[in-house]
């Protein structure tokens, strides 16, 4: 066993969503639409917030960073999934398996840090108002922004530096779409007990801790929200709940992932359908309905580029 390397095991092979060639179509139509929409979403609030002057804020800077991680995120499991739906079988590579684990991770770590981020950002626009401009200034914005990909990067390191040379000698076949940590590890010929707990507490506790912290700062920013009686508390708890939506939608699946404590449940699957497909789709419809001066300006973006074709 000792003389054993990953290199005995070249590929993994994916089960997949469901072995029922009914289904395959509708998965496809589905996992495709999604997946176009999500994008399309998050490209035209990146561009809205780039091109309209209106929202050249912090609120909104943060919005589209936050597009940006939603699109890469779906774009490392999506296409995969999309382009596998109807091969007998679905491989991946050694090299791409670990690939799309530390890019999920790092993603992950990305996003969770700009969601903490985002409920500073309303922490001090609600409580601090008069320093807003001050304590979120585009410095402090990009500082916020490097240092997710940052933190996410490092999070991801920290497990797969110990994974990359585990042994893989025989079992290779993954009841996934896509390549997660934990069912990895499963598949290694060595004892992989003390790896799983330090992934149960590198994004287990991470995630939960970070949910937490953010249920917190929600409660204390829509206690104060509750005691104003400004004409703006309104907007201001809009726009929170669109927060406290997103908040939700990224941290349900992703506890349940890594504090679940059956190993064989086939829920996961599912629940990462909705993290890789609707989740991403959802966010800028969240984001889009509930903030009238994104619509706004979305609308003044299309009225421009209308005129623009009528010029040409």
């Amino acid at each position: 066993m000792d003389g054993m390397n990953h290199s005995t095991v070249s590929e993994f092979v994916f089960l997949g969503l469901t072995n029922s060639w009914e289904i395959q179509p509708f998965l496809f139509v589905f996992s495709f639409l999604f997946y176009l929409a999500g994008m399309m979403g998050n490209l035209v609030i990146v561009f809205t917030v780039i091109l309209d002057a209106h929202l050249h804020s912090p609120m909104y800077f943060l919005l589209a960073n936050l597009s940006v991680v939603d699109m890469s995120f779906c774009s490392i499991v999506a296409p995969k999934m999309i382009c596998d739906i109807f091969k007998k079988h679905k491989a991946i590579s050694f090299c791409g398996c670990i690939t799309q684990i530390f890019f999920s991770h790092a993603v992950g770590g990305a996003e969770m840090v700009l969601l903490i981020a985002m409920a500073f950002d309303r922490y001090v626009a609600i409580c601090k108002p008069l320093h807003y401009l001050t304590i979120m200034s585009p410095r402090k914005c990009l500082y916020f922004s490097v240092t997710s990909w940052i933190v996410g990067f490092i999070h991801s390191l920290v497990q797969l530096v110990f994974v990359v040379d585990l042994p893989f000698c025989g079992p290779n076949v993954l009841d996934s779409f896509y390549c997660d940590l934990p069912r990895l590890l499963r598949l290694a010929c060595t004892d992989t007990q003390d790896l799983e707990f330090m992934v149960t507490v590198n994004s287990g506790l991470i995630s939960v801790g970070s949910f937490v912290l953010l249920v917190i700062s929600y409660i204390f920013i829509l206690f104060t929200v509750w005691k104003q009686s400004s004409s703006g508390s309104f907007k201001a708890l809009s726009t929170l709940s669109a927060h406290i939506t997103v908040v939700v939608l990224f941290f349900g699946p992703l506890m349940f992932f890594y504090t679940w404590p059956s190993p064989t449940s086939h829920l996961d699957k599912y629940l990462a359908v909705f993290d890789a497909f609707i989740t991403p789709f959802l966010n800028p419809v969240i984001y889009t309905f509930r903030n009238k001066e994104m619509k706004v300006a979305m609308k003044r973006l299309y009225s421009h580029l209308g005129h623009y074709r009528k010029i040409l």
